[in-house]
């Protein structure tokens, strides 16, 4: 930890967590956002790895803003390449079939996922990194397992914005005051043409009242208020202890449930586990204070795949509506009413392995 700032905190801080896999390119456009991002220095940033490299290690090694812890994934791929949870040579290849599986006795013949697959360790290594990282941070690290306030979400292929921070302290005041039963604030959105401005969607017509003379009006920014959907509302996510503590109560829901996405699962123990009707729901911040930089990654591979072009765009963007970022208030905008939603599991999650790995984050104490 940088020993440069004295780490004090308080039910008012705020942590984030940035998980990172391989690639140092994108951490570093990430690393390069929260540095210009206004109270980062007040946080307590933590790096949660599941592979290492010199190249990671130096880009955490430049972080001189704010204190700085990193973790490691202590069953990541990288540690256990030939063995579980890395691929074994006697793993049964995803689409070899059942029949076909049982009689090569290949490892977990006898459970494929709900689909006739097995098991792809790269797309599995996601949600046990996801699953253990919280654990880690809230039930057993020092600084940080008598910590309730935000913990804020992030991922190496994110960006911030420079008023990220701000805006997230000002969803939580909106919170406690308009909506306490609000379990999640998230900062990120997957709007395609994302505005700013006053209320954002009334920016254009306020610019054009400034624009013949009318008094400028006060910097309101919106959110909306939904049940949450993992595919709408998993980026940029904060949460605090009492949600992971309801998570960790459906741990083993978690552990069983057939999706090798770890938003996906959220989602389902949020409808099925938790109990009724404290269902996720969401404040969504209306203009992104969090980007998506990574076009290319685990599930997809995009035409143009370096993060640099992306990172121009959102400079870009944030440039010419500079005038809106640090709002001087949010107000709710849009309420849509929480409900529970049927969810149709993606499979890749059938390997009782990885059930058994992912409870043992929880249950076995050998591991504090």
């Amino acid at each position: 930890m940088q020993k440069k700032f004295k780490l004090d905190l308080t039910q008012e801080s705020i942590v984030i967590i940035v998980q990172t896999h391989n690639r140092p390119t994108h951490l570093q456009y990430l690393v390069d956002s929260l540095r210009a991002a206004r109270h980062i220095e007040k946080t307590l940033l933590i790096i949660s790895h599941d592979y290492y490299s010199a190249k990671l290690n130096a880009i955490v090694d430049s972080v001189d803003f704010c204190p700085v812890m990193q973790i490691f994934y202590p069953y990541a791929m990288q540690i256990h390449p030939t063995t579980f949870p890395g691929e074994h040579p006697n793993d049964c290849p995803r689409n070899i079939g059942k029949a076909k599986a049982v009689l090569q006795k290949c490892n977990n013949a006898e459970h494929p996922d709900k689909y006739g697959h097995y098991r792809e360790a790269r797309y599995a290594q996601t949600k046990h990194h996801w699953f253990w990282k919280l654990h880690r941070v809230f039930d057993e690290m020092n600084y940080t397992r008598n910590f309730s306030g935000l913990v804020l979400l992030l991922e190496e292929d994110h960006y911030v914005t420079p008023d990220s921070i701000a805006v997230l302290q000002q969803m939580r005041q909106l919170k406690k005051q308009q909506c306490p039963d609000c379990n999640i604030l998230t900062l990120g959105t997957y709007d395609k043409k994302p505005s700013y401005g006053y209320l954002a969607s009334k920016g254009l017509f306020l610019r054009l009242k400034e624009h013949l003379g009318f008094r400028t009006p006060e910097r309101i920014d919106a959110v909306d208020i939904s049940g949450w959907i993992s595919s709408k509302h998993n980026m940029g996510m904060a949460l605090d202890r009492e949600v992971w503590e309801k998570i960790r109560k459906c741990s083993d829901a978690f552990c069983k449930y057939d999706d090798y996405n770890w938003d996906w699962t959220l989602q389902y123990i949020g409808t099925t586990c938790f109990p009724s009707p404290q269902l996720l729901k969401v404040m969504l911040s209306r203009s992104p204070r969090v980007f998506h930089i990574g076009e290319c990654g685990v599930h997809h591979k995009g035409k143009n795949c370096d993060p640099g072009d992306k990172v121009k765009q959102i400079t870009a963007l944030l440039q010419s509506n500079q005038q809106f970022l640090f709002p001087s208030g949010l107000t709710v905008m849009g309420k849509v009413g929480t409900t529970k939603r049927k969810m149709k599991a993606n499979g890749g999650w059938g390997d009782v392995r990885d059930h058994e790995l992912c409870m043992s984050f929880i249950h076995d104490t050998k591991q504090r």
